[in-house]
């Protein structure tokens, strides 16, 4: 098994950026296929980023292509993402999830461990 720590969230404006890291300790790391997912009140869990066991097959969210990057370190078992000219619409929390497969995948239900999450708050 697997235990992820999302870090990185907090309060900015409109236009910055932030990292989010996901840290991941138990089985290696390297075999699992990370995703990001966030969820704002009210709303469904959605997905944002997958990166597969093989760092160059990412996929994202069409609301965050393009100012957004998912990349992924083994050797110290962790999963970023970055994110770039953030809006009030990216104000959610943020999870990080593990999956044992190998290519990316936007379906929720295919991660099987996910962190606690961390909130992202974007000011107007």
């Amino acid at each position: 098994q697997v235990s992820l720590v999302e870090s990185g969230g907090g309060l900015v404006q409109a236009g910055a950026s932030l990292r989010l890291s996901c840290s991941a300790s138990g089985r290696p790391f390297s075999s699992y296929t990370m995703g990001w997912f966030r969820q704002s009140p009210g709303k469904e869990r959605e997905f944002v980023a997958s990166i597969g066991r093989i760092a160059s097959y990412t996929i994202y969210a069409d609301s965050v292509k393009g100012r957004s990057t998912i990349s992924r370190d083994n050797a110290k078992s962790m999963v970023y993402l970055q994110m770039n000219s953030l809006t009030p619409e990216d104000t959610a929390v943020y999870y990080c999830a593990a999956g044992d497969f190998q290519m990316p995948s936007r379906g929720p239900d295919r991660y099987l461990r996910w962190g606690q999450g961390t909130q992202v708050t974007v000011s107007s």
